[in-house]
This record gives C-alpha cells, structure tokens and sequence, in this order.
C-alpha cells in the first residue's frame, strides 16, 4: 500500500513538472517527454503493462529514473525560474 501511494505521489509530481515545461519552458518536447515518463509511476499503467507484455518495470529503474528527471528539470531545466514565470502569469 504504501509504495502505491509513493508511486502514485511521484507519478503526480512529475507529470506537473512535465505541464510546466510544457507550457512555460522553452522547450516543450522537453516537457512531454517528462509527461510520458511519469506515466511510468502511475500503478495503473503498471499494471497494464504487466498484462499485456508480462513485464513490469523495477523499483530500481524507477529510482534511477527519478533521479534523472529531477536533475533535468532542477539544475538544466531550471524549474524554479518557470514557476516564478506561472507566478508572474497569474498575478497579471
């Protein structure tokens, strides 16, 4: 249960960083693509991976893979400086 809700906890922080780079970074392939990895935390998308191919993917990959993102988008996609841009846009 409790690795479910870890799942499913970084499965939603991701995919908001994916919209952020989506629609307020300067590379919005960049955002996408950090989209589609996050549907690699969501247990539903596991689990229908598991059904169709028998294969799922493992918790150190996932790790590895947690990593990567939050060093892309913290230090090369500079996060923080797109969610000052959100917090500008809304005050306008």
């Amino acid at each position: 249960m409790t690795t479910k809700i870890i799942s499913w906890l970084f499965g939603i922080i991701f995919f908001a960083i994916g919209l952020v780079n989506l629609f307020w970074g300067n590379d919005s392939i960049f955002g996408a693509f950090i989209i589609l990895l996050s549907f690699v935390y969501f247990p539903p998308v596991n689990t229908l991976l598991k059904e169709k191919t028998g294969f799922t993917i493992p918790t150190s990959i996932k790790i590895v893979l947690a990593i990567f993102i939050l060093w892309a988008t913290l230090g090369v996609g500079e996060l923080f400086d797109k969610i000052d841009l959100i917090m500008n846009d809304f005050k306008s």
